[in-house]
């Protein structure tokens, strides 16, 4: 992947617009394991990840996290202020350490009112994201674990910049909602059809291609969706 990372929600912007919003702007590095807001909790900042990567979870008492979505340099972690709404709907923790452009909510209300090309890019990541979740909670009900593990790899790679990335049995196994041996089960076996290359955490995507046949439906439909709003596909994110 060739040139600077940007976050695409706000490189689509006219330059102009973009500069006065990336003038609020202050560059942060999100490490691994980062809460970054709380369920129903007031956010101070609103986040557009470059290389990071933003997992939203919902906790339910006596269970582990679930993963509602995933957000990378194709969106924001707070877009749900557009709505005038400045507390967190779901836990937002940093997936994959990296850069992102870090926003008050403040800043970004200014930016909004002045801005309606800001505003209406906003409001079409929102309903993509609204999309996602929809989709999220269809695959778990119906599809089975090895094309959603599939899936999410595919979503975890477009987001990562780079073949290599890490997430444990016990990371994967919260984010699908599952168990751990179910998840060793089906790594093993994408691992044996020679698609990843897993072990101790560190995954490396061999075969893409293959990859995206052995994913269920939902990632092709969420790539759809946001090739339909935006015009450029989340594989092309770089």
């Amino acid at each position: 992947m060739s040139g600077a990372i940007q976050n695409l929600l706000l490189a689509g912007l006219p330059i102009r617009e973009r500069n006065a919003v990336l003038r609020h702007c202050e560059a942060v590095q999100l490490q691994f394991g980062c809460l970054l807001c709380e369920v129903n909790q007031p956010m101070h900042y609103l986040y557009f990840p470059l290389t990071a990567s933003i997992s939203q979870v919902i906790t339910l008492r006596g269970h582990k996290p679930l993963e509602l979505g995933l957000i990378g340099n194709e969106g924001m972690l707070g877009v749900t202020l557009i709505l005038g709404i400045e507390t967190a709907p779901s836990r937002a923790v940093v997936q994959g350490a990296g850069s992102a452009l870090r926003i008050s909510i403040e800043a970004l209300h200014e930016e909004l009112l002045a801005r309606p090309r800001l505003m209406r890019r906003l409001k079409c990541y929102l309903y993509v994201l609204q999309v996602q979740l929809s989709q999220n909670v269809a695959c778990g009900h119906f599809h089975a674990l090895e094309p959603r593990l599939a899936r999410l790899l595919l979503m975890t790679h477009d987001r990562a910049h780079t073949d290599h990335f890490h997430l444990t049995h016990q990371y994967l196994a919260n984010m699908l909602g599952v168990r751990r041996s179910g998840v060793t089960i089906a790594a093993g076996a994408l691992q044996l059809r020679g698609l990843i290359h897993y072990c101790r955490g560190e995954i490396g995507i061999i075969d893409r291609a293959r990859l995206e046949a052995a994913a269920c439906e939902c990632y092709a439909e969420m790539q759809d969706e946001y090739s339909r709003q935006f015009s450029l596909p989340l594989r092309d994110l770089a």
